[in-house]
């Protein structure tokens, strides 16, 4: 579950984050990842779902990244990609917990008799945890663990190093920017972006493969953009705050007063998310809720 937030809800961002306009996705990825789109395109998902397959050239086996929602017709097609490649899927692996990555692990690891790592234990079948640091084989190449919570608790992204390239699940859209879920934190996001700048640059990152939209070529770039637009809305929070706004529903009808109406509800999130943040610097007026 992404829930866009802000201007860049419509796509856009500005700058190098920005995304090409009907860039394809399915298909996508890089020599050792192949994007398979799931059918469950929507407001909270964007065009859908990125399911990826994480292989090395000629390797027997695969890892699967994020199977998506629990959809029969989906999920034979992501065995039958990886078929087609000549590998079988040895692992599945979820950047998070939200249903649209997730729901289609059981049945996937059912059909392939494939373990599932998450960070959460009720998403895990017959494996451990993802340890921050962890490599992870059994594809002929390594995914390399980083912890990002934020948008949730659980989330994680995923190093490709052979590939200069990083699978974002939900914490960095290929589209947008990502709002902060009920179990999020806007602190520990932020503190996820300032690592993965460090990781753009010592890992030589090329390209970022995110759970939803297109693949961004420009990841340092990207997580400045992030940052900065965080910085903004924090910026436009507070001074919503000292103007006399109490509530969520007021702030976002301040800040996000150029933003479709139906993207409100998820706008809400990372206003409360914002809240949350400055109340923990004492930065809120006493007695005010968050």
């Amino acid at each position: 579950m992404t829930g866009q937030e802000g201007p860049a809800a419509s796509g856009q961002q500005g700058g190098s984050a920005a995304a090409r306009p009907g860039a394809q996705i399915d298909g996508s990825g890089t020599p050792r990842a192949r994007c398979v789109l799931a059918p469950n395109p929507s407001m909270m998902t964007l065009d859908g779902t990125n399911t990826w397959i994480v292989a090395e050239p000629g390797s027997a086996t695969a890892i699967v990244v994020d199977p998506g929602p629990d959809d029969p017709g989906h999920l034979d097609r992501v065995q039958e990609v990886a078929a087609q490649a000549g590998h079988r899927v040895g692992r599945i692996v979820l950047t998070h917990g939200h249903s649209d990555h997730s729901a289609g692990a059981r049945r996937l690891a059912e059909l392939t008799g494939a373990d599932v790592l998450a960070v959460d234990p009720a998403h895990r079948l017959g494996a451990d945890g993802l340890s921050p640091g962890a490599a992870i084989g059994g594809a002929g190449c390594e995914l390399r663990v980083i912890a990002t919570p934020g948008h949730t608790a659980d989330s994680v992204c995923l190093l490709i190093e052979a590939d200069g390239a990083l699978l974002t699940g939900d914490t960095v859209l290929g589209r947008g920017t990502t709002v902060i879920a009920r179990d999020g934190s806007l602190s520990d996001y932020l503190s996820s972006l300032e690592e993965l700048r460090e990781v753009a640059a010592t890992a030589q990152l090329r390209v970022l493969l995110p759970g939803h939209g297109p693949l961004l070529p420009d990841p340092a770039g990207t997580f400045d953009y992030y940052l900065a637009h965080r910085a903004q809305r924090l910026a436009e929070v507070a001074a919503a705050v000292s103007a006399g706004d109490r509530t969520a529903e007021e702030i976002v009808a301040r800040v996000y007063a150029d933003v479709d109406r139906s993207l409100w509800r998820f706008a809400r999130w990372s206003v409360r998310a914002q809240l949350a943040y400055l109340a923990e610097r004492g930065a809120l007026p006493p007695g005010m809720s968050h």
